[in-house]
């Protein structure tokens, strides 16, 4: 039993209980089945590793000044009407926007999967693509900026989380 010390202590983080563990793992499990993070797009385009296809979903603008190699380009509010001729239903797609200040990936993907597509955002979007030091494409051509060591490993080994 804890003594009346310890309960004069008590913190932000368990002011709220943790969550049992398999309830754990069930919210975990689903927010895997709706998110990427970047480096993991980068690790299965690099391979080659099939069935899902990048969109980026910014403005012309956006598009221009850079962009993930492979992408595809469909605006948000263009979805409807390109992603049936662009993009087979069997791929998973996976949405970009600006970066976790920016809710226009989840627009997106909420607008693929109301189409009926299997979709994911992709975490950090193209800030964090660009932060981790992975190569993009612009207007002007093939860029690459130095790895913020922020957000990943200077060394540009993997995190291995």
């Amino acid at each position: 039993m804890p003594d009346a010390a310890s309960a004069e202590i008590a913190g932000a983080v368990l002011s709220v209980p943790a969550a049992a563990p398999a309830e754990a793992a069930a919210h975990y499990a689903a927010r895997l089945a709706f998110e990427a993070d970047v480096s993991d797009v980068h690790a299965d385009l690099a391979s080659g590793a099939p069935g899902f296809v990048v969109v980026d979903t910014r403005s012309d603008a956006a598009w221009e000044q850079g962009r993930i190699p492979g992408a595809l380009h469909i605006p948000t509010a263009q979805i409807a009407d390109l992603a049936p001729q662009l993009i087979d239903p069997a791929q998973t797609v996976v949405t970009y926007c600006w970066g976790p200040g920016c809710n226009g990936a989840t627009r997106a993907a909420l607008a693929f999967a109301r189409l009926g597509y299997q979709v994911k955002e992709m975490l950090g979007g193209f800030e964090y693509w660009a932060r981790e030091g992975f190569p993009y494409d612009s207007a002007t051509g093939a860029e690459q900026r130095a790895v913020d060591d922020l957000t990943a490993p200077r060394s540009g080994i993997s995190c291995a989380c």
